[in-house]
């Protein structure tokens, strides 16, 4: 995947360690509950996060 530019809306460093473990948790107790069929996951969490925060700062 190529390097996009970083948004101001983008997470730091610092901001994705505390939310990452929530959202790694969310993502695994969700995978194992799907009965072992579906694809994997294709997009990163901090990437859907950043686009989340990009959506609610912009309001696209």
């Amino acid at each position: 995947m190529s390097e996009r530019r970083a948004y101001p809306s983008d997470l730091s460093d610092a901001r994705w360690e505390l939310v990452e473990p929530v959202l790694a948790a969310w993502r695994s107790e969700r995978r194992r509950r799907a009965l072992a069929f579906g694809r994997p996951p294709e997009h990163e969490l901090r990437e859907i996060m950043n686009a989340i925060l990009y959506v609610d700062r912009t309001g696209v």
